[in-house]
């Protein structure tokens, strides 16, 4: 039987987190790593954890942002390009050497590229899987034993694109969609340890994501003049050059980033959109999945049964 859910369910699910409901003294002494600190999400991630006392270790690649980061309060800038082994490992002994330990991770740095998935190169598949996929990775298993060591937590900026796909974004929802099944495991495995693991899925904010996406590939192996789908990138190209100077800044995602780090009892996912239209299309979307996966089979289940179990996860 095929699976119908009025979309007036979807608000349930895309409930806004306030960190100003978590008790002030839960920041006092706590220390966390950022990467991709440097602008967009990480830098908003980074002053509002500093604001509230929290010692930010904040992971950069550049010289220039490095000491910009420092020159905050409770902000030490790391130089830290997790693609890098020897990177992550000065990282970890300079979180060693000052001996506050470490409560949290921010799995933030992460790039962006668009292409058909027939025609982009392998060298790009690499280059987008080594930091998306691979750094959060390295970095996690890096400072394993310091998070183990507090109890603390593992945070991850998924995306909107890791629930669903489509044309020209497959490449970079396969990386997000991997930091859903790195998410699932961690959280299993990290649970024996009291550490708690979450994601944190925004949507379309203020960011470098689409400037700095223009920057690499165009630093990218080219994938040849001919292509089949010119008129995808074109679209794609108009899209990444739009001003998102008008997006709404991504507070709320940091709002659910200190929420994932310090409430006592934190969520694996957290939706954050900018608006209602966004979160109905990432909702929508994982709802025709599950029609999908229900439709006209020998163990379908009833419109009653999908509501109940519904029921069952909403509590």
């Amino acid at each position: 039987m095929k699976f119908v859910l009025s979309i007036l369910l979807l608000p349930l699910f895309a409930s806004v987190v306030s960190a100003g409901s978590i008790d002030a003294n839960s920041f006092k002494g706590k220390a966390v790593l950022v990467t991709g600190a440097s602008s967009g999400i990480g830098r908003t991630i980074t002053e509002t954890l500093a604001a509230k006392g929290v010692y930010v270790y904040a992971g950069a690649r550049k010289k220039g942002d490095i000491e910009a980061l420092t020159a905050l309060e409770n902000v030490q800038g790391v130089r830290l390009d997790v693609t890098k082994a020897d990177e992550i490992s000065a990282a970890v002994d300079l979180v060693k050497s000052q001996g506050r330990g470490l409560h949290g991770i921010v799995n933030n740095a992460g790039v962006f590229l668009h292409a058909p998935l027939i025609e982009i190169s392998e060298s790009d598949m690499d280059f987008i899987m080594d930091v998306n996929v691979f750094g959060p990775y390295r970095v996690t298993k890096a400072f394993a034993p310091l998070i183990i060591d507090a109890k603390g937590r593992v945070t991850t900026i998924g995306s909107v694109a890791g629930l669903n796909s489509g044309r020209m974004f497959g490449p970079y929802s396969m990386t997000k969609f991997a930091m859903e099944a790195f998410t699932d495991a961690l959280a299993g495995e990290m649970g024996k340890f009291d550490v708690q693991v979450s994601i944190v899925e925004p949507g379309n904010f203020n960011s470098n994501i689409m400037k700095n996406m223009r920057k690499r590939q165009a630093k990218l192996k080219a994938n040849g003049d001919a292509s089949l789908f010119d008129e995808e990138y074109e679209k794609m190209e108009n899209f990444s050059k739009a001003d998102r100077s008008s997006h709404r800044s991504p507070v709320a995602v940091a709002d659910a980033v200190v929420h994932a780090l310090f409430a006592e009892e934190p969520k694996l996912r957290y939706l954050v959109t900018p608006n209602q239209r966004e979160a109905d299309m990432a909702l929508r979307g994982l709802m025709r999945k599950v029609s999908q996966l229900n439709n006209d089979h020998e163990h379908s289940l009833t419109n009653d049964q999908l509501k109940s179990l519904l029921d069952q996860f909403q509590k």
